[in-house]
């Protein structure tokens, strides 16, 4: 049995994921705002930390965190697939590779955060070390990207 589809939705597929990434490259920075918050919070002393407890930043940053965690993973998985249906195959190089590897920074970075919640340092400077890792990954993934968006639309 195989998937068929109309040519127009096919090609409508390929702006999915794109769009998706755009999105999550902005929430991405927004979290890593809410992160230096964190640790700002962390920090502080007196009254300047009751102030900024009060933002809630340490929740605010896990819950965006999990909302990348599942959105990332499903928005490359689900471009695999949109290429695979559109081609019948995935073009290996750099940006298929680069997504690969943010897949598994943010799984791994996701994974520290019960040690780090206990206190753990070690798991805060790796979570921060992989996400800085990642932010810079995405943002080159941003630039692949739109030239990959490029060469559709000039297919069409």
């Amino acid at each position: 049995m195989s998937l068929q589809l109309t040519p127009s939705i096919k090609y409508w597929l390929n702006f999915i994921h794109p769009v998706l990434m755009w999105a999550l490259l902005a929430l991405s920075i927004y979290a890593a705002y809410l992160g230096l918050q964190v640790q700002h919070t962390r920090n502080a002393k007196g009254e300047e930390k009751k102030e900024l407890i009060k933002g809630r930043y340490n929740i605010r940053h896990y819950q965006i965190g999990s909302i990348l965690l599942a959105l990332m993973v499903t928005g490359a998985i689900a471009a695999m697939a949109v290429t695979y249906i559109n081609n019948g195959k995935l073009f290996f190089g750099s940006h298929l590779l680069a997504g690969l590897g943010m897949m598994s920074l943010i799984a791994f970075s996701a994974a520290l955060a019960p040690y780090m919640q206990k206190g753990a340092n070690w798991a805060r400077a790796t979570h921060i070390l992989l996400n800085s890792i990642l932010l810079g990954l995405f943002a080159w993934q941003a630039v692949t990207g739109v030239q990959i968006v490029q060469k559709i639309l000039t297919q069409a």
